[in-house]
């Protein structure tokens, strides 16, 4: 946190005016082809279940000026590299930093990744047996970031973790998958061999800009349900995550879930709230 501290207020506050032109609206849009491709053989399979555990999966590409295709802002809240600073993840609205102060969730794991997955966060839902695993992306890879995103949205990417002497599932074996991050798919396209692998379905939330229009056909295929995306251009922090984690967890309808984080939103951003639940949206 005392490294946070160094970041002025001046500064954040110049990043949320800079943010709100951060992703390129002159990307042109790679359109899916339609699914017609069998599940990836090359990608971890590894199913399990325990329907009294209950897990969401974070997926958080690291803000990163060189490798992502984002109006820079500063240095120190940019590099894809650095989760300890990174605007995503180490500042006071990231998601490493947000949740670990928040009343609901208690940090019971932090370990350090590999060279695409930087570190991996499990948090412990103090009243619910429920279990977040989030995970820090390497900004470069955030092509990468995002298929494995997809491939766990219809479930041909599955695998486990072990914690605290249990199995939990994680990827296409969790609930709930989310995505916070700048919108690659502004930027490269990717072919749709997302089809649905195992007639489940999993409900996700995808924190990006336009993240409706780039993501909906992926999401269709996978046959996941979409519990909040959005329509522009938007600073995907993780109070918006957050709140709308607390009505999923009440198992509140789509519409709640839907107001909660655009209240959240409005709250943080200093909008209306009509004008968040304009961007924040639920469904089809």
């Amino acid at each position: 946190m005392k490294r946070h501290s160094k970041i002025s207020k001046c500064v954040l506050f110049i990043l949320l005016c800079l943010f709100c032109f951060a992703c390129k609206q002159s990307a042109k849009q790679t359109l899916a082809a339609p699914a017609s491709n069998p599940p990836n053989p090359n990608v971890k399979n590894i199913s399990y279940a325990d329907p009294a555990i209950r897990v969401i999966h974070v997926f958080v590409a690291l803000c990163d000026n060189k490798y992502q295709g984002i109006v820079p802002v500063p240095a120190a809240i940019g590099n894809g590299q650095d989760p300890e600073t990174n605007l995503y993840w180490g500042c006071d609205n990231g998601v490493r930093t947000y949740f670990k102060k928040s009343r609901d969730w208690q940090l019971i794991k932090r370990q350090k990744g590999h060279t695409m997955v930087l570190e991996r966060l499990v948090f412990k839902h103090r009243s619910k047996n429920v279990y977040l695993v989030a995970d820090a992306w390497d900004g470069q890879a955030i092509e990468k970031t995002t298929e494995d995103y997809l491939f766990s949205s219809s479930g041909q990417l599955k695998d486990t973790l072990h914690i605290n002497k249990k199995i939990i599932g994680i990827n296409g074996n969790a609930n709930l998958l989310a995505y916070i991050g700048h919108d690659g798919l502004m930027d490269f396209g990717l072919a749709n061999k997302f089809s649905n692998a195992d007639h489940k379905t999993r409900d996700c939330i995808i924190l990006a800009c336009i993240s409706k229009k780039y993501f909906k056909d992926f999401i269709a295929s996978a046959k996941a349900t979409p519990l909040v995306w959005a329509t522009g251009l938007m600073c995907p922090e993780a109070y918006t995550l957050h709140d709308a984690i607390t009505g999923y967890l009440n198992n509140e309808p789509t519409e709640k879930i839907q107001q909660r984080a655009a209240q959240a939103y409005a709250k943080y951003q200093k909008c209306s709230f009509t004008a968040a639940k304009n961007l924040l949206v639920t469904g089809w």
